[in-house]
């Protein structure tokens, strides 16, 4: 059975790779805001759910989806789109922690069975200056990216602690959860 990654993200591509499955990768066409009074967990589950179903309306197999949504002092934070929205959100961030929900999505073509989860990872920043949120900013260029840092590149620098059971489910795709449920769908990648 084929393998289809609902997504437009190099991230998520990357660590499915790790996996080392034959995928194709074809990017969902969805409205990603929020419903008034959604909380992030919710939408995180939404989206992923959303994508994966979007792209069964045009491929077959098992559907790959996940979206992941961050917060801070109940704020969602996007992708930043623009260096201005990143120094800004990386300024909300500084000393508090963020939450990160990550949600995961596959779903079989054939028996209709959908299986998702939502996948918490928590990330401390540490004091940060207004030139060290400048300078990551212009080194990195994390403008994709929701919280505006990479945790797999210099974003890491920023931190002072990470907690949580799954490091990729921070980058977008919690792999641990992803083989589980590959696993309930008769694909191990270890066989």
């Amino acid at each position: 059975m084929s393998i289809v990654l609902a997504s437009s993200s190099p991230y998520r591509r990357q660590l499915l790779e790790k996996l080392q499955l034959s995928c194709e990768v074809c990017p969902p066409n969805i409205d990603e805001n929020a419903y008034p009074g959604e909380r992030p967990q919710d939408l995180a589950r939404r989206l992923s759910e959303a994508k994966a179903m979007a792209v069964a309306m045009q491929r077959s197999g098992i559907i790959i989806a996940s979206d992941q949504v961050a917060s801070v002092d109940n704020h969602v934070l996007g992708k930043p789109g623009t260096t201005h929205n990143a120094i800004d959100q990386l300024t909300l961030c500084a000393g508090k922690t963020v939450t990160f929900y990550t949600g995961l999505c596959v779903y079989n073509t054939t028996s209709n069975q959908l299986q998702g989860d939502v996948i918490t990872y928590e990330v401390t920043f540490r004091a940060l200056s207004q030139s060290e949120i400048a300078r990551y900013v212009e080194l990195e260029q994390p403008l994709d990216c929701a919280g505006s840092f990479k945790s797999e590149g210099l974003g890491v620098s920023l931190f002072s602690s990470m907690y949580g059971e799954d490091p990729n489910a921070l980058v977008g795709l919690p792999l641990i959860a992803l083989c589980t449920m590959l696993r309930n769908e008769g694909i191990n990648p270890l066989t």
